[in-house]
Parts: C-alpha cells; structure tokens; sequence
C-alpha cells in the first residue's frame, strides 16, 4: 500500500501504516444468525488492527458503519452478568459519595445499555438520563424506570442535552469509548455537556492488558480503537478536557476508570495519573517498537486452540462452549472453529438462545442444556466472568468435567482459576 491508499487515523489522520494483528475476514460478532437463515449467505469484513506511529492510537480498519452494528436488534444486555452488576452498583455507591450526588445533580450516562448502571442512582433519588443508540435495548430500560434517549452521542447529541436541562455533574460512559467510529466527535460532546465543575468517567480494557496478556479477542468491527491512557490523554487534551485521576478496575480482563474535567475546574490531579503512564512507557506503548511481535504470539494461542480441541476429539471428548461472547466469537472464527469442533454453546440471554454464532455457525442453546448433556470440557468464551461462570455450575465437577480457557494460553480447571 502506498501513503495514499493507507487508512487514516481516526484521531489524528496520519496514515496507518503499522500493524498490531490482522485477524483476517470476520463476521461482526454481535450478529447472531435465526436458525432458519443458517444457509443464507453471511457478510464477512476485515478485521485488522493497527496502530497510530504519530498518536498512538490502536485502531481497527472502519469497514462497518456503526448504524449496521449498534442497530435496533443488538443482542448484548449488560444486565446478564452478576458480576457486572456489582461492579456498577459499588461505582455508583461511590460517585454519588465523593462528588455528593442528590436529588438536585444530573448524572447522564452514554451507551447505558438496559439500564443496568443508572438503576442504582434511580434508586438513590438522583436524576438520571440514558444515552443509548439501540432502540430494542432502550426500550428496556424505559420499561424499569431508567429515562433513555434513543441516539448516537456526539458533540451535536451534547448540545441538545444540554439545551433540554441535561447538563452533567456527572457524566459516565462504561466501555463505549472503544465503539466510537469518530472518537473525536464523541470527545468534543462530552466537553460540551459537563458542567464547568462536571466530572466525566470512562472505563475501557487496558491496551496494556489486551498486548501483555495476549486478549486478542476482544478486538471485533464494533470496538473501533483500544486503549491506553497515553493515547486517551492526547485525545482528551485536543478536545479540552483534563485528566486528573485513574484507578484499575478487575472487569474485562483489567480496565482503567479515567476521571476528566474542564481544565479550569477545581479538581486536583492526584499521582495515579503519573503512576500509570509510567507503566506504559516501561512497557513501551510510548513508542512505535512497543507494539511489535503481538501478531505472533496471537497465532501461538490459536496453534494451543486447535491443539486442545483436536485432542479432545482424538479421545473422543465432548466441548460445548459457555457465553455466546462477542469475544469468543473473534476467538473461534480467527482460530476456524466450527460445530465440528464444539457440540454447541450456551448463553444466559434468551435474545442469543436459539440462534447461530456468527461465522462458526455453532449453536446458541440455554444453560441447562449443557448441564443435561454433561460434556466433558466446558470452554469459557467470556474469560473475564470465568470465576463467576465456575461458581454458577458447580454440577461440572459432580460429572467428572472440567472448564477450560484459551486466553492467553489453554488452561484446564475443575474449578476457579
């Protein structure tokens, strides 16, 4: 590819040149298949992840526009996971503590999903509004209280809040910093709708984690960049905003919660900010080279995919999959994973049971299911929530099974790992 024909950086524009991973050909991973289309033919788009040599920026090629991801029927509820839940509620807890949260604040949350986050200040008496482009999934958070606006955030959705009472004191975003297709934008409306003394909070997987632990699947066309604090710092410093404070959360395999503010406002910059990008610069993500020899040791934790699931055959073993995990899906369809391989998989949420995954055509079932058929290795797909699936079927060890995950290398377990 010559400089001309090279995609931009969606942050700063410069040509991309540098890979981080080509996965190949892929189908989005939010796009389950109804049992009787299974035969229909299945777009497939690239899925190549590269990396900005000027800002640092990790990004995917933008191949799908985000109205054919984020549509009307998107199959993820936040609100499935345990786990996730207790996070939110404790996050919650403790922003209506330090920032003193009342009947009189607003708290405005982007991508809030089923409502799964703001139905805790719902129930501490602080007014909330919901930001969240999937209609079916809004739908569902109107119906358990939480007001929701069914739109794209940007700086023009921001301006409209605003002039409709919606300023923010505190303005949150969960993992939807990496789905934007126009980061800048989405930045530029977050300084819009602050208040001069407004805090916005963004959590998102660590790209320190995703390279040191090898998480390459959590690289699909709906997650447009991955992220470290340098490159949030840069994008956060062209758009006006300041960082003043970060702190490491256990969810998704290791994610950072970014503080910002107006540059004017009165919030203090503590040391954490330093401390981690200290940690990335160790780790040379301040630099080009850092990000070099990921793509190896991806083809590595196929080469131990394949490796397992062609010895379990061999013996005559039965895998069925937990989690019908966008994750897991980058996983099987990279690897070439099909229901040869995997019996089928199962999911909590009814909108995935009964389906297909996409590109491995492996099927979707309910989790008892799984306990009725008793298989011999469970495969986690979402490795994130491990502990938490252990816990839910304790049945498996009763049989003589096991659980076993593939990131960053496979691990075999009767029990938490």
């Amino acid at each position: 590819m010559t400089t001309d024909t090279l995609p931009a950086c969606q942050g700063c524009g410069a040509p991309l040149s540098r890979t981080l991973v080509d996965l190949g050909m892929q189908p989005l991973a939010n796009s389950y298949i109804p049992i009787d289309r299974g035969d229909a033919p299945e777009p497939i788009y690239p899925l190549h992840a590269r990396v900005c040599d000027v800002c640092l920026l990790v990004q995917v090629d933008d191949v799908v526009p985000a109205e054919d991801i984020f549509d009307k029927d998107y199959a993820y509820f936040s609100s499935f996971s345990e786990s996730w839940l207790a996070h939110c509620k404790r996050y919650a807890e403790d922003m209506a503590a330090r920032f003193e949260l009342d009947a009189d604040s607003r708290v405005v949350e982007i991508a809030s999903n089923d409502g799964y986050m703001l139905q805790y200040f719902v129930a501490m008496g602080v007014p909330v509004m919901g930001i969240e482009p999937a209609a079916n999934v809004a739908a569902t958070a109107v119906a358990k209280g939480v007001p929701t606006e069914v739109a794209f955030f940007g700086e023009a959705t921001a301006r409209r809040m605003v002039a409709e009472g919606w300023a923010a004191d505190l303005l949150a975003a969960k993992n939807v910093l990496a789905h934007v297709p126009d980061i800048n934008d989405f930045v530029a409306g977050v300084r819009e709708i602050v208040k001069p003394e407004g805090v916005f909070t963004v959590e998102f997987p660590h790209l320190l984690n995703l390279i040191e632990q090898v998480q390459f699947d959590t690289i699909y066309h709906e997650h447009f960049t991955y992220l470290s604090l340098l490159a949030v710092k840069t994008i956060a410093e062209r758009q006006g905003l300041r960082i003043f404070d970060v702190t490491k959360q256990p969810t998704h395999g290791g994610s950072l919660r970014v503080f910002m503010a107006r540059p004017d406002s009165s919030h203090a910059i503590t040391p954490n900010v330093q401390s981690v990008l200290d940690e990335e610069i160790a780790a040379g993500l301040d630099r080009p080279a850092g990000y070099e020899g990921f793509d190896e040791r991806v083809r590595a934790v196929r080469s131990g995919l394949l490796e397992f699931l062609a010895s379990a055959k061999e013996a005559g073993k039965r895998v069925v999959a937990y989690g019908a995990a966008a994750k897991g899906n980058t996983l099987l369809n990279y690897c070439g994973v099909t229901a040869a391989d995997i019996d089928f998989a199962v999911d909590r949420n009814p909108a995935k049971q009964n389906t297909l995954l996409p590109g491995s055509h492996i099927p979707v079932r309910t989790v008892d299911t799984l306990i009725a058929a008793q298989p011999d290795h469970v495969l986690i797909l979402p490795w994130n929530i491990k502990n938490e699936v252990m816990r839910q079927l304790l049945e498996v060890a009763g049989w003589g099974g096991d659980f076993v995950i593939a990131v960053p290398n496979i691990q075999v377990a009767t029990g938490a790992v």
